[in-house]
């Protein structure tokens, strides 16, 4: 394994809220609230670190509500229970160099391991087309498009679901 997962601490949690993607992906970016800091460290997050260096993470993946975006509820897309919703993202400096369809792999192999779970959920914004061919090639297929609020903007989602 190339990556390393471990729960968020405090300390990884500073640090990820200090990345700033640009535009118009810098709707990703994580506030500086104690909110924000709380949800980062529920238990729902796992930072990720290179075998190199595990004092700084170069990314994370979430699960369950952490993983969700508001506009899904109404939609309806999270009615299903045998689904694990998956969030996940790459520090900036780490984006658009061809790290993400390894990064995920592994990702996803972690939380089948450690949750012994092989059906997942996850949403994308529609205009990330690099994440979403990711997806596609592990197995992710296209279940409806939905709109969800991020920083007063309405945003169109794609909301994908692998089923094994």
């Amino acid at each position: 394994m190339t990556y390393l997962f471990q729960p968020t601490t405090r300390r990884h949690a500073e640090s990820m809220m200090n990345w700033r993607y640009q535009e118009p992906y810098d709707f990703y970016d994580f506030d500086n609230s104690e909110e924000m800091m709380s949800e980062l460290m529920n238990g729902d997050y796992f930072s990720v670190f290179n075998d190199k260096d595990i004092e700084s993470p170069i990314g994370f993946f979430c699960i369950g509500n952490s993983a969700r975006v508001p506009g899904g509820y109404t939609a309806g897309i999270y009615d299903r229970s045998d689904l694990m919703d998956v969030g996940l993202g790459l520090e900036p400096s780490q984006t658009g160099k061809g790290l993400g369809r390894l990064f995920f792999k592994e990702g996803m192999d972690y939380l089948r391991q450690q949750f012994n779970q092989e059906m997942f959920r996850l949403v994308v914004a529609s205009f990330n087309e690099r994440a979403i061919h990711v997806y596609r090639e592990n197995g992710f297929v296209e279940h409806c498009k939905i709109t969800s609020k991020v920083h007063d903007r309405e945003v169109e989602f794609i909301c994908m679901i692998r089923e094994n």
